[in-house]
């Protein structure tokens, strides 16, 4: 694999990272299973594409896709909080609806953005490379965006999220409004979702609308590869966990595809998420039946 590819995996995999973290909060601390993903990435990358190509900021066009994407997540909940939908049922509607409200966004199937500028032409420096300059600028964005929920998540009402996913009727006999937290841990998910799509959007040169096609499978496999990687019960190590598993997913997925001994192409790109999926799931069955051989 060339250097250019392996910081290619890095850029891809550092982006998704924050779909990850969102996968995370959602699946884990939430214990919502929400589809919505697949629609607020592509929903973060039309609203930052069409923003900037109407000469906006590009931060504050990154902005408001991150605030579009919290705008779903917040629907979602609100779908099954107020309105009684089952979670998973509600996540698969708003996805749904996205497709829709996506095109209406667009006007089209994609919005390119290889003329205008973005993030990362403003802030990479001139004595750098771009493929190299990127990775690094997206480092700074996650490890601030990692550190901000560890923070966040260990405050009193950060925690209060974390209670309603792990024991609901816990959480409202302490008095916690099971309702209000779901609707904002949602709101965050998916906002860092929206976030990584607007990223996404002005790191490969425009929005499309296929884009979020299985983004909610790669924020599961990031997930549960880095859980593999880096076991542990505490938040700090848990996030750290999650973003080293989407670029190690990454990379497996560019040295696969890279490799020719192989002879795998892009289309199997779905084969090899599912392999690198299933094999992370069995990794904990294998060590507990090893462990038990040493005790016999």
């Amino acid at each position: 694999m060339s250097l250019f590819s392996m910081f290619g995996a890095l850029e891809i995999g550092l982006i998704f990272s924050l779909v990850a973290l969102g996968v995370f909060i959602s699946f884990r601390l939430l214990r919502f299973p929400d589809l919505t993903v697949d629609g607020s990435f592509p929903l973060g990358g039309a609203v930052g594409a069409l923003c900037i190509s109407s000469g906006m900021d590009p931060f504050l066009a990154t902005a408001l896709a991150a605030l579009a994407g919290a705008g779903a997540g917040v629907i979602t909940a609100i779908l099954n909080v107020h309105l009684k939908i089952m979670d998973l049922l509600a996540s698969i509607l708003m996805m749904i609806a996205l497709y829709s409200i996506n095109l209406r966004i667009m006007g089209k199937p994609n919005i390119p953005l290889i003329m205008e500028p973005t993030v990362f032409t403003i802030l990479e420096p001139s004595w750098l490379i771009d493929y190299i300059a990127r990775p690094v600028i997206l480092i700074i964005v996650v490890l601030l965006a990692k550190l901000a929920l560890d923070a966040y998540f260990s405050t009193r009402q950060g925690l209060a999220i974390r209670a309603t996913g792990s024991n609901p009727r816990m959480a409202r006999a302490q008095g916690v409004n099971t309702g209000a937290m779901i609707i904002l841990g949602m709101a965050i998910s998916n906002g860092l979702v929206g976030l990584a799509g607007a990223l996404f959007a002005q790191s490969q040169g425009g929005a499309d609308i296929s884009m979020g096609i299985g983004t909610i499978v790669i924020g599961l496999a990031a997930v549960i590869v880095g859980e593999s990687i880096l076991p542990s019960r505490k938040l700090f190590f848990v996030t750290l966990a999650v973003v080293l598993g989407a670029i190690v997913y990454r990379f497996f997925i560019a040295l696969a595809l890279n490799s020719d001994f192989i002879g795998l192409q892009a289309q199997d790109l779905n084969l090899v998420t599912a392999l690198l999926v299933t094999f992370a799931l069995v990794i904990p069955l294998i060590k507990q039946r090893m462990s038990r051989r040493k005790r016999v």
